[in-house]
């Protein structure tokens, strides 16, 4: 396994970085720390956060039409799946998969080492014959290096609406090192949030019992741990906005008085005004119409969207052209 610790130099120059900006930002890539795995995995329980139950019914309820595809070409190839987390959605296609005694390696990519970890422990429980090469990277990195990359027709997965967290730049800078780290023929399975009622949306980012601020709050004790900052948790406040235009779902933490914190790590002291924000976090929402002009940027074709039965959530499937 490719494993390593987050790399302290790296993560404490994002931070100075961040928090030298105007305005304020923090890279929400470190919420997944150890405790903030966990808490993600609350979110995705939570009844106001349907994005993963509405993925989970189309992978349910379609994985036979999504694989059809790749099995047709009745070869061996590379299931590599970016942002693997804890392959509960994926295990949906694994299990078929092992059923129909498919022959494939499985790729899963994540910036969590522990969350790598745990995933190569449950499947060597649950699929003992499967061969799996876990990576510890960045989505853009290892598509650059394409370790996976042995002539076999390859199907990569995208899911849980990860693309969403990059703004439009960035996402088009993701499809480019898509179209880059693919090659003619390969398949792409890629999960949008679909737009919808914004108060649906919203209500997915500030759920009721408070799990979500939680989830943010910890990026703050983590500097704390890690960077020997003295930030007040308590004085800052998650607040979650949408735009229906953009399909923008922006989180913030908002100092709520104007305070000094000092990060002993970087030897420096940030003033906060009172009600000044960092930006942690967006979550973009798509329209059919913008995923099918996505695809044609990186040189894919739409296959099909494969949508849950209220057309919350699409999960698409895409060939290089």
């Amino acid at each position: 396994m490719n494993a390593k610790n987050t790399d302290f130099g790296t993560f404490a120059q994002d931070v100075m970085l961040g928090l030298n900006s105007t305005p304020k930002t923090l890279p929400s890539k470190y919420f997944y720390d150890a405790k903030g795995d966990k808490l993600f995995q609350k979110i995705m329980a939570l009844p106001e956060y349907y994005l993963t139950r509405k993925e989970y019914d189309v992978l349910e309820g379609q994985h036979e039409q999504i694989l059809a595809e790749i099995l047709a070409l009745d070869k061996t190839f590379n299931l590599v799946e970016l942002g693997a987390g804890d392959g509960m959605k994926t295990k949906i296609l694994l299990r078929y998969l092992a059923k129909m005694e498919v022959e494939f390696t499985y790729f899963p990519v994540d910036f969590s080492g522990s969350v790598l970890e745990e995933l190569e422990e449950s499947l060597s429980f649950e699929f003992p014959a499967l061969e799996v090469k876990p990576i510890q990277d960045t989505y853009r990195e290892s598509l650059k290096k394409q370790v996976w990359e042995n002539g076999k027709p390859n199907l990569i997965l995208f899911l849980g609406a990860n693309l969403g967290n990059f703004g439009a730049d960035e996402a088009k800078n993701i499809i480019d090192h898509l179209r880059v780290g693919t090659k003619k023929g390969d398949f792409v399975l890629i999960g949008f949030d679909l737009k919808k009622d914004p108060q649906v949306i919203l209500n997915a980012y500030h759920d009721k019992q408070g799990v979500t601020r939680e989830f943010n709050l910890n990026l703050l004790d983590r500097i704390n741990r890690e960077l020997d900052a003295d930030f007040d948790r308590e004085s800052f406040s998650h607040w979650p906005t949408y735009d229906p235009v953009s399909g923008e779902c922006r989180s913030y933490l908002v100092s709520q008085k104007s305070q000094e914190v000092t990060i002993g790590a970087l030897n420096q002291t940030f003033e906060f005004e009172e009600f000044e924000s960092i930006f942690t976090e967006i979550s973009k929402k798509y329209s059919l119409s913008e995923i099918s002009h996505l695809a044609s940027l990186g040189g894919f074709e739409v296959k099909e969207n494969f949508m849950d039965s209220e057309g919350y959530f699409a999960d698409v499937l895409w060939v290089k052209k």
